[in-house]
């Protein structure tokens, strides 16, 4: 198979037309089995079925990644059914992945300003981010997702500073031993906003193009000889490959998600054209 394409194929038989360690970097999101309106996909399988398959990716999926790569795998559950993820995460676990970092991906937000401390920049209460409200006095608004980053060891090292922040309390810098510079790790939460859409969506899950920038930059982009996503939808981690001038490859058995993904892979690239080609000498 060749690079930077998006082939029409079932996940699985994508996989095994790869050669065994030839992947750097995973990302991706597969449905949560939680009844989604997808075009082709049955989302309504029995949980066995379900964790089956999942299992099934999962050593797919192992057998094509290197020793020293990365697994990101985003998924949710719902606030009846909040053991999806874990469910999933363990049929990866069975499969001899190690569970190396659980990151939360934060979509939602809200601080007091009591609770701030003294940051001067900030004068009142924050609320940022978009939630779907939930019409139930048993259950919180669903705020936040999981990227569970996977390893075949456990000990593969991240490139934490590619994705680091400033630090607040810059007294910090220099105090501590590894606070050479205003740039810290940014930890396990990742707050990644996404665009409200307010026509109709063309896929009804899909990731927003930061998540997979923020899993490749923490791998390493000098590491990522090619990203794979076996559940490529419309094309957010091709974006983000292409934006960070990296080879990729995905799998994507819907023919209409597949197609728009190509055509936004197409747009990405002209607009990428178009600001070289108008940079100033």
């Amino acid at each position: 198979m060749k690079p930077n394409e998006i082939y029409q194929i079932d996940c699985i038989e994508g996989m095994e037309g790869l050669e065994a360690g030839s992947v750097d970097l995973i990302v991706t999101s597969p449905p949560y089995n939680i009844g989604k309106a997808y075009t082709t996909y049955d989302d309504t399988i029995t949980r066995s079925e379900y964790l089956e398959w999942m299992g099934e990716v999962a050593e797919a999926s192992y057998r094509v990644l290197s020793d020293c790569g990365s697994f990101f795998l985003n998924i949710g559950g719902t606030p009846t059914d909040p053991w999806i993820p874990i469910d999933v995460a363990t049929e990866f676990r069975k499969k001899g992945y190690y569970l190396q970092n659980m990151i939360h991906w934060i979509k939602s937000i809200a601080i007091p300003r009591p609770d701030m401390g003294s940051y001067n920049n900030i004068t009142g209460d924050v609320a940022v981010g978009h939630y779907k409200p939930i019409n139930s006095k048993r259950f919180h608004h669903d705020c936040h997702e999981f990227i569970f980053h996977f390893t075949k060891t456990g000990d593969v090292p991240l490139d934490k500073l590619a994705i680091g922040v400033p630090y607040q309390d810059k007294s910090n810098i220099g105090r501590w031993k590894n606070a050479g510079s205003d740039l810290r790790d940014r930890g396990n939460t990742w707050f990644i906003p996404y665009e409200t859409i307010n026509e109709k969506r063309p896929h009804p899950a899909v990731f927003p193009i930061g998540l997979p920038i923020l899993c490749i930059k923490d791998h390493g982009v000098e590491r990522c000889r090619l990203v794979l996503d076996p559940f490529m939808g419309i094309g957010s981690t091709a974006i983000a490959c292409i934006r960070l001038g990296i080879d990729y490859i995905g799998f994507e058995i819907d023919s209409s998600y597949r197609e728009i993904a190509r055509e936004r892979v197409r747009e990405e690239k002209g607009q990428i054209r178009f600001k070289e080609e108008n940079i100033a000498p």
